[in-house]
């Protein structure tokens, strides 16, 4: 078992770019940032969920969207502005906060990174090197996710000492273990998930349902964890713990781990 998994008990709660409640809402804060991570991390949450890009003096910072608007009303792209800028822009809605001041900042948290920009794989793979038993890389895309692992791996044997970051399924890797699910092959869905630790998945996309008992067995079989997003309902929450999966990615870490704690008595 990865370190990432270790010391810590099931189901798990990652918080989703952090945690905005309702009340930091009505100051500003908004996800993603300083505040939203500190939040996360004060309301007794082990593992946070974030994004990374690049911004155009080369820094990985933590922000979802490919460019500003829905955040800061800017329309230029994350890529387009200097992390100066962006710390500006983020002032007052929680604060900017880069990929090395979130894990220097947050030495007991653990980080599930979502490589969102093509450019920031390498950079981010490097960055977390250090750090790899407390970080999970994982992308929409395989080869972004492949790319920031070996990029990780590579930084490792250059300094002599360290631990792979954990990895996830990109969306190819899902379509071929949903593929297997449904052809009821054991066989074919441990193939698919060599070297991966983690499924990380919506319970539907679109008319298609991705999460499923047979899913979830097969899974645990291949010794792979299986974390449903984003769900922010208590019934639900209780629903899929009910099915056995292993994690929830969540908007409300706080009602999550009230729930969580309800299932583990």
């Amino acid at each position: 078992m990865h370190p990432w998994f270790e010391r810590t008990e099931l189901p798990r709660v990652l918080a989703h770019r952090g945690l905005v409640t309702a009340d930091a809402a009505d100051h500003g804060v908004t996800e993603n940032s300083f505040a939203a991570v500190a939040q996360a991390h004060a309301a007794g949450a082990i593992y946070v969920e974030s994004d990374c890009h690049r911004t155009s003096d080369g820094r990985i910072v933590l922000f979802h969207d490919d460019d500003l608007l829905r955040i800061t009303g800017d329309p230029r792209r994350v890529s387009q502005v200097t992390e100066r800028e962006l710390e500006h822009l983020m002032a007052d809605r929680g604060g900017l906060i880069s990929l090395p001041q979130a894990l220097e900042s947050f030495p007991t948290l653990r980080f599930n990174l979502d490589v969102k920009a093509p450019d920031a794989a390498a950079d981010v793979g490097r960055l977390v090197a250090e750090d790899g038993a407390r970080v999970l890389l994982t992308s929409f895309s395989d080869a972004r996710r492949r790319a920031a692992c070996e990029a990780a791996e590579s930084e490792i044997e250059r300094r002599g000492e360290g631990i792979r970051p954990a990895t996830s399924a990109g969306v190819n890797t899902l379509a071929k273990v949903v593929s297997a699910v449904a052809l009821r092959s054991a066989v074919l869905v441990r193939h698919a998930v060599a070297g991966i630790d983690a499924l990380q998945i919506p319970e539907r996309r679109g008319r298609l349902a991705v999460l499923s008992p047979r899913l979830i067995e097969y899974a645990h079989e291949a010794g792979v964890e299986v974390h449903v997003w984003t769900v922010n309902d208590p019934a639900e929450m209780r629903r899929l713990l009910h099915l056995g999966v292993d994690g929830l990615v969540t908007d409300r870490a706080d009602l999550a781990l009230s729930v969580v704690a309800e299932n583990r008595r």
